[in-house]
């Protein structure tokens, strides 16, 4: 592409030391790879493989690194430091998107519906919890993407093992009322949301959980959603709003539940959403007419944006 020129020369930031290293690898390659094809001058960085010091050598980073130190602040504050300009959701948004809590708490005080929860321990009475939030409900490391550490709890005697697996990843973790319907997610792109999917995986999986978002091929992806032309479109305007609560910009994804009742509710944010042949943001983008490199670009270009 003649004006790939103008972005000078790319750090993809992939991999990292997060949980979710391996996703970020994948989504990394993939959008070097892409960039490359597009004739952007562009590399991979690994921050656990290299100094963050070395990024003072690139114009722009395209941020690929999911989880912590990529997703919650830190990496886009070394960027900042260094004053490169960088994909995605700035310092504080990034924290705030990164923190479950944090975010439901935002959404909460801006009247945004999201299901109710407790910040819960080894130590909380699984009773305490359960008459609060009823069952099933479903336990969550607050700090953590990709469904890792994630368990649907149906019965009081497998909460406890519930909150192990979670503190074995995270410091906090949440209890939070299950929402039984529809999942969907809506991806947001330089101020626009795409088309609703719908997530239907096997009856087999309690949830959209890590090895249905990455490992299995036989989860359905409804575009269209299947909702009412005026449901897809009440979703979307609840995700811009949403979006920009927890201070999100760029492009990212919120997933979100319809209930019984048809009611939306509100599940998390992701700031540095996958970019993999599994992932959700180029199905959407791809539902808009973007193929996987006019997405790409469409990204970077928020770096001339940003530097402007």
């Amino acid at each position: 592409m003649s004006n790939a020129s103008k972005f000078g020369k790319v750090a993809v930031l992939l991999g990292g030391c997060s949980a979710e290293r391996d996703v970020s690898l994948d989504s990394g390659k993939s959008v070097l790879t892409s960039l490359l094809n597009s004739g952007v001058q562009a590399e991979a960085f690994d921050p656990k493989e290299r100094s963050v010091t070395e990024l003072v050598n690139y114009d722009r980073a395209f941020i690929v690194l999911h989880g912590r130190g990529g997703e919650d602040g830190q990496i886009q504050g070394v960027l900042e430091w260094l004053n490169i300009p960088y994909t995605g959701t700035g310092v504080q948004g990034s924290a705030i998107g990164m923190d479950k809590v944090k975010t439901k708490q935002i959404w909460q005080g801006s009247d945004l519906p999201t299901a109710p929860y407790r910040i819960v321990t080894k130590e909380t009475p699984a009773n305490d919890v359960i008459e609060a939030l009823g069952l099933p409900l479903i336990i969550k490391p607050v700090h953590e993407g990709s469904s890792i550490g994630m368990s649907k709890v149906e019965k009081a005697e497998d909460f406890a093992t519930a909150i192990a697996k979670a503190t074995a990843l995270d410091d906090v973790v949440m209890a939070e009322k299950w929402i039984t319907g529809r999942e969907y997610t809506i991806v947001v792109l330089n101020g626009q949301a795409l088309p609703v999917i719908r997530l239907q995986p096997p009856e087999d999986v309690a949830f959209y959980d890590y090895d249905a978002k990455y490992q299995r091929n036989d989860v359905q992806y409804g575009i269209p959603s299947g909702l009412s032309a005026e449901d897809e479109e009440a979703l979307q305007s609840l995700t811009l709003r949403a979006f920009q609560a927890v201070g999100a910009n760029g492009w990212g994804r919120i997933d979100a539940m319809q209930d019984e009742h048809g009611n939306f509710w509100l599940l998390e944010v992701n700031t540095v959403p996958g970019m993999t042949s599994h992932s959700l943001v180029p199905k959407a983008a791809q539902a808009v007419g973007y193929s996987f490199d006019a997405l790409c670009l469409a990204i970077l270009e928020q770096t001339i944006k940003a530097a402007g």
